[in-house]
């Protein structure tokens, strides 16, 4: 557990993580190298409006690249991102791009500001940048994900009045929204009723194949494919490579074996996307010997294995097998040209946590600079995770800190994590530093669970630090995010 063993270390600790909470940075005015990472670190430190407009004015070579860079740096820090986005839009000379538009809705709907969302899209139609098919995919796909799927379908019908018009372009990629957020039966419902207007065609069937695999209802999506053919549309590869990774997501390994063999017989052009479905069916199915066996015998039917065939095997050693086979794998792929992508390093990674080896974990961490390829969220948070299971909170917190540097910041897992790690001992320093992190988890925009709130409340108050208990309902109140059932 975080050894807080006395109050210097513990200030340095909250200095370091926290600073936005402490005290506002000192940002000098001139400008900045332009550069994403720079420019989004500056973001986050400077507190006071008009500062940061006297900064981002002081650039004169912004750019939409550069622009949507940020965003993607400012990704888990809402508020931070739409500061930048209304300040920057006061900028004499430069104006946002479309794109940017669609990434300060996303950020909006993924916060549940609606009201700044809608004043958006109507900002973006005054200045006829859309809103277009791009626009309405995003906002629909959020209200999905916060459980509003009706209301989802009311956005998709209304599109016309936003001036956007919906074609079957627009009405696959929304079907495609509800089947990947498990919405199938909705979808197909919706596709009963609108496929005859839209003329519906082998991509859309394919969409809702996809949507019942992914709940694992592979006899009805079979019957899915059936009606496809029955309509006269022919299945593509893409559609039999669904229906494959369904069954095998199903762990329906012998019916997937069969279709395999099935599109053999049928002479369907069996491409790289086959074989590696097979390869990751049959290794997450425990029949790793199996799983390598296609490996090997993809050369010979003439399909060259892909960075996401290794990525596939890769995955599988690490999970049923040893990471040491892996790792031989990873070797044997470098050897022969691949160039591992950011997939590949994290299935190594997360198999060195699982066998704790944590050391060589960051070694592989550090590697991936090398190859161009900067760790992402999924990687710190495995290494946070695991260092956290181990009891190791400070190595944890050391990651974490990584984080602060703009081109990965935390996202709502990586706080829940820290802050579940903070009530191992229930020291007083440790769930001080739980109410500070979730007080920077709510200022960046991130939605705590209640019981989170109440957990961190609860803590303080039993160790004593009824004041900060209080600051942090003061937060809350002010936020008004999370409903208050909580009593001093």
């Amino acid at each position: 557990m975080l050894k807080l063993d006395s109050k210097c270390q513990n200030q340095t600790i909250l200095n370091s993580f926290l600073y936005p909470l402490l005290k506002p940075a000192s940002i000098h005015h001139s400008a900045p190298p332009l550069d994403a990472t720079t420019i989004a670190n500056l973001i986050v430190k400077t507190t006071n409006d008009k500062t940061l407009t006297k900064t981002l004015q002081s650039i004169k070579k912004w750019s939409p690249e550069l622009v949507n860079a940020i965003f993607k740096r400012l990704w888990n820090h809402g508020p931070k991102a739409l500061q930048f986005f209304h300040l920057l839009d006061l900028h004499p000379s430069y104006t946002h791009s479309s794109d940017s538009f669609d990434y300060a809705i996303d950020i909006s709907a993924r916060m549940r500001d609606y009201k700044t969302l809608w004043s958006l899209v109507a900002r973006m139609r005054m200045r006829k940048l859309g809103p277009g098919p791009k626009t309405f995919a995003i906002i629909t796909e959020r209200f999905v994900c916060a459980g509003k799927s009706d209301r989802a379908v009311k956005v998709f019908l209304s599109m016309h009045e936003h001036g956007c018009r919906q074609d079957l372009i627009v009405f696959n990629t929304f079907l495609d929204v509800l089947c990947k957020s498990r919405k199938a039966e909705m979808a197909y419902k919706l596709f009963g009723m609108l496929r005859g207007r839209f003329r519906c065609d082998t991509i859309s069937y394919n969409i809702i194949v996809n949507g019942f695999c992914l709940i694992n209802k592979t006899n009805k999506a079979l019957e899915i494919l059936k009606e496809m053919v029955d309509r006269g549309l022919e299945p593509s590869l893409s559609s039999y490579n669904t229906m494959l990774k369904g069954f095998f997501r199903a762990g329906q390994l012998k019916e997937a074996w069969e279709f395999f063999l099935q599109m053999k017989r049928r002479k369907v052009e069996i491409d790289v996307v086959t074989y590696t479905t097979v390869v990751h069916g049959f290794g997450v199915g425990g029949e790793v010997v199996r799983a390598r066996k296609v490996f090997d015998e993809m050369t010979g039917a003439g399909v060259l294995p892909s960075v996401a065939t290794y990525n596939a095997l890769i995955q599988v050693l690490c999970k049923k097998d040893n990471v040491e086979n892996a790792i031989v794998l990873f070797e044997e792929m470098l050897k022969k040209g691949y160039v591992p992508n950011v997939t590949t390093y994290n299935v190594i990674i997360r198999g060195l946590c699982h066998v704790e080896k944590m050391d060589e974990a960051v070694g592989y961490m550090d590697m991936m600079k090398k190859d161009e390829c900067e760790p992402n969220i999924h990687t710190y948070n495995v290494v946070i995770r695991y260092y956290c299971d181990s009891g190791e909170v400070e190595k944890g917190l050391e990651i974490f800190e990584r984080m602060g540097g703009g081109s990965c910041l935390p996202n709502l897992d990586t706080y829940n994590v820290l802050i579940s790690a903070m009530f191992v001992t229930k020291k007083s320093d440790d769930l001080l530093l739980a109410g500070r992190l979730l007080i920077e988890m709510v200022d960046r925009g991130f939605l705590p669970r209640r019981f989170t709130y109440n957990r961190v409340l609860n803590g303080l108050l039993l160790t004593g630090n009824q004041e900060f208990a209080r600051e942090i309902l003061r937060r809350q109140s002010k936020y008004g995010r999370i409903p208050i059932h909580f009593k001093m």
